[in-house]
């Protein structure tokens, strides 16, 4: 699925909502998550798709 994003600022909040988001995951699963990239990745697609978002 192709994801685009309007601007760099919008890009950039993205990344910061991933980020919040992943550091819940990662306290969820009690450890650094070595994959984050992907789940990244699933987040910000699904997020933009306003599809159910990884947890």
């Amino acid at each position: 699925m192709a994801t685009t994003y309007e601007s760099v600022d919008d890009l950039k909040e993205a990344l910061r909502r991933a980020a919040a988001a992943h550091g819940e995951h990662e306290t969820r699963i009690g450890k650094a998550d070595p994959d984050w990239p992907d789940w990244y990745a699933l987040y910000m697609v699904r997020e933009r798709a306003g599809e159910e978002l990884p947890r």
